[in-house]
């Protein structure tokens, strides 16, 4: 992106990082199977499916004709680990880059010519992995926040470090208008874009050692209606459940790829 120009005024509902840097924009699946994938998703969360231009391994999931996730069937062939992983919008994808590796981060792949924009995929100083996006944004925005995850949270070893790398990469708290807000409330950092929770990051207690044993990693939630029914759905396609409340269960789907499913909306 040549921001030197000024670019052309966009539609309504075509929404650019530069205007909601910082937040998480997307989130998005590897794994080894698309069939597999595709009908333990169908069942658990009710999505529907859209072919893209990238080929015959990828997809995009809908929710009420909404995208709200995509799919790459590509951890074999690819040599990746099966994991979901967040995106957050960036205005550029080569700073935010930089700004990463200045700090301690690497990277995986990038960042690439993705059209509509432009993508990198990263790990923090703690080796969590999480991609950033330049460019356009999938569809409506707002919709996707209103249809996506509840939000994501990121368990580390230090819960603030943690908060100063990524504020650091992606201009959380910084002057530019629209710019995320960060606010420490526990034993937790909350991010918030427009008044709402998007993201949280947690190590455990305040003042609490770091675990050494912890393997950082994102870890997304999304909002369902029934969390027994999506339970009940994983174990019945192959996946299985790794713990559960009356409000929250943390699923494993049959490639191995843990999510979280939650009742409550924006906590």
């Amino acid at each position: 992106m040549n921001h030197n120009t000024t670019p052309a005024r966009p539609a309504p509902d075509v929404v650019l990082t530069r205007s909601v840097f910082g937040a998480p924009c997307w989130v998005s699946l590897t794994s080894r199977d698309l069939d597999t994938t595709e009908s333990f998703y169908t069942a658990v969360l009710g999505w529907k499916w859209r072919k893209v231009t990238l080929g015959d391994h990828f997809r995009i999931a809908l929710a009420d004709g909404v995208p709200v996730a995509g799919i790459a069937a590509v951890a074999s062939m690819w040599q990746m680990a099966v994991a979901w992983t967040p995106y957050f919008a960036v205005i550029s994808a080569d700073e935010a880059v930089s700004r990463a590796h200045e700090r301690g981060g690497t990277t995986a792949v990038g960042p690439i010519s993705l059209p509509p924009g432009r993508a990198a995929l990263l790990a923090d100083r703690d080796g969590a992995a999480f991609g950033i996006w330049e460019g356009r944004l999938m569809g409506n925005w707002e919709a996707w926040r209103r249809s996506a995850p509840a939000f994501i949270r990121l368990q580390t070893r230090d819960a603030f470090d943690a908060a100063i790398f990524y504020g650091e990469v992606l201009e959380w708290a910084s002057d530019r208008p629209g710019s995320c807000e960060v606010h420490y409330e526990g034993d937790e950092v909350v991010l918030r874009s427009g008044g709402d929770v998007v993201a949280r990051i947690r190590s455990g207690a305040l003042g609490a050692a770091p675990d050494p044993t912890l393997r950082p990693h994102w870890q997304v939630h999304f909002a369902v209606e029934d969390v027994s029914a999506c339970t009940r759905a994983a174990e019945l396609h192959g996946g299985s459940v790794l713990s559960k409340t009356a409000d929250e269960a943390v699923l494993r789907d049959p490639d191995g790829a843990r999510f979280t499913v939650t009742s409550e909306r924006r906590p």
